[in-house]
């Protein structure tokens, strides 16, 4: 391709709004443009990165056994009722209706989809196991649409559904699925660390996502310094240190608490470190139920592994009028009078002598403990991990943060038990349901985390396994003859070439490679040919050097190892 002729070049300047390290880079070397929030143009270099990256999937999927295929964009929404899940994703399913009226959701997942097509077939156990995988277009009405390709209205993804007889037979696929993530993610230059995660609206019991570290990722993790555990912070387990169990219990006190309503205007007023207080805060799951949800003041409550304990699609804390009605009042709420559904964390029972609000303003209750005082309905884990903590056999976690690249999940029967008819027949005759799990890879999300990772001040370092070009080919004033013919003979070898044919400053030529990144430049000039040679510079090296003319076609195969 001559970059005279590219649609979609570099551009000097970006949005002040463009905060992101792989956003800026990707628009300011030619690579995407944004339509409306969160939906994105890939331009002619971004959509040969995005194939190279889904050419290394399909061949990763295809070896481990996986066959590929398409669903329709549209899903009938009966699918999705099926499995109540316009209740449990409603934030962000986005729906329409044709003009016969019939109402369909755009894919923003596909379980119901293929779960259907499988159980239109008369499938026994002798055609288990199989794997189906597709490549389409996601939908996700996401709120907060940011940060260029990391997060997004509309995407394209890999994702994978296999359907088993066992739990047995799938905890191999599962292995095999870890295997092939671990093979994807390396061809396209990234390190990965598998960490348990929560499945969230996909459903089953237990996921693991696939993270890449880096500080703008939105995945907080922890995990041992061996990372023989790993886990996301939605469902890390970690341990609870005994804070004064030699403490005398004393008796309860109320007073005023000429205070503010957070926990640390209580560490300020009482001169006690936070987890002397109790922190309540009041929930609505679902459609109207208020629950009571209690912990250490020095711990924050996890609500992903309180919708859990609650079994609730929904949850969000209650407003302050709600609050009120319940006879209670914002940061004074106390776990010991409120009438309702009430939710404790085992740090309740670490402390003696805690204090809390008292359901008054500027009023406290002293001296309060877990059992004698009061007590839960239900006592659960529903805690964030601290800063600094340590797991259950007492190992040290260190704190990551990453950017999640791709995720695989166990479903079991969650789908197939609630989609009459997802059933096979097993070697005693009977139907039994499917046990599945589910894989899935954001590609246009991997493009940006590849970015986001080779990078440097001057632009994109692409890795040789997904460059747009193998080589950029630069021609300097005086060797565009000489230029033209070398171009037309790396392409005859089976070489990809941007060749910059413009008549722009060699300065400009050059700062335009760096920021388009592809690992190979070559310069031609009245200077090099003199020798017959190019100048051949690598985008990781600060350093260039000269290869002969006639050894040029040879060095690149060797550098990309080609045969």
């Amino acid at each position: 391709m001559k970059y005279s002729k590219l649609f979609g070049k570099t551009v000097k300047e970006v949005s002040q709004e463009i905060k992101l390290v792989s956003h800026k880079l990707l628009y300011q070397a030619g690579f995407i443009r944004e339509s409306v929030a969160g939906r994105y143009y890939f331009l002619p270099l971004g959509i040969k990165v995005r194939d190279n990256i889904v050419r290394i999937v399909e061949d990763e999927m295809d070896k481990a056994g996986g066959q590929k295929m398409i669903t329709p964009v549209l899903h009938p929404i009966e699918l999705w009722e099926e499995t109540n899940r316009t209740n449990s994703v409603g934030f962000e399913l986005m729906s329409i209706e044709d003009q016969r009226g019939a109402r369909f959701a755009l894919g923003g997942t596909a379980e119901e989809m293929m779960v259907d097509l499988v159980r239109k077939f008369n499938v026994s156990y002798k055609d288990l196991p199989f794997n189906i995988y597709q490549f389409s277009q996601k939908f996700r009405d996401e709120l907060r649409a940011r940060g260029g390709l990391l997060r997004v209205r509309e995407f394209l993804m890999k994702d994978a559904y296999s359907f088993h007889a066992t739990e047995e037979d799938f905890k191999d696929e599962y292995q095999k699925m870890w295997n092939t993530y671990s093979a994807i993610f390396s061809r396209v230059g990234l390190d990965t660390v598998p960490i348990e995660s929560d499945n969230g609206y996909i459903g089953g019991d237990y996921c693991h996502e696939f993270v890449v570290e880096s500080e703008v990722g939105e995945s907080r993790y922890l995990m041992t310094e061996d990372k023989s555990y790993a886990a996301h912070e939605e469902v890390a387990e970690f341990k609870l240190e005994d804070m004064n169990s030699d403490e005398k219990q004393l008796p309860l006190e109320v007073k005023d608490a000429p205070r503010g309503p957070t926990i640390k205007d209580g560490v300020k007023l009482y001169d006690q470190p936070a987890w002397r207080q109790i922190k309540t805060i009041v929930y609505v799951a679902d459609e109207d139920e208020k629950i009571l949800a209690s912990l250490r003041g020095d711990l924050d409550i996890n609500e992903v592994k309180l919708k859990h304990v609650l079994k609730c699609d929904q949850l969000r804390p209650a407003t302050e009028e709600e609050i009120k009605k319940l006879g209670s009042i914002v940061g004074f709420v106390s776990p010991l009078k409120l009438k309702i559904r009430k939710i404790g964390d085992p740090s309740l029972k670490t402390v003696v002598n805690f204090y809390t609000g008292a359901d008054e303003h500027q009023k406290d209750t002293l001296n309060v403990n877990y059992e004698r005082d009061f007590t839960v309905d239900i006592l659960a884990d529903i805690a964030l991990p601290p800063e600094g903590c340590k797991t259950k056999d007492g190992k040290k976690l260190i704190e990551g943060r990453g950017i999640e690249v791709g995720n695989i999940f166990q479903l079991g029967t969650h789908y197939s038990s609630k989609m009459s008819g997802a059933m096979f027949t097993d070697q005693d005759g009977k139907e039994k349901p499917f046990y599945m799990g589910c894989y899935g890879i954001g590609v246009g999300r991997t493009m940006a985390t590849v970015v986001e990772v080779h990078s440097d001040e001057n632009g994109i370092i692409w890795p040789k396994s997904i460059t747009p070009y193998q080589v950029h080919l630069i021609s300097i004033k005086g060797a565009e003859k000489e230029a033209d013919d070398l171009y037309e003979k790396l392409q005859e070898a089976g070489i990809s070439v941007l060749y910059d044919d413009r008549d722009e400053r060699p300065g400009s030529k050059f700062k335009d490679a760096d920021l388009i990144g592809i690992p190979l430049r070559i310069v031609i000039s009245t200077r090099t040919l003199e020798g017959k040679n190019v100048e051949w510079k690598e985008r990781n090296l600060a350093e260039s050097k000269n290869v002969k003319i006639d050894n040029l076609v040879d060095n690149i195969k060797k550098f990309y190892e080609l045969s």
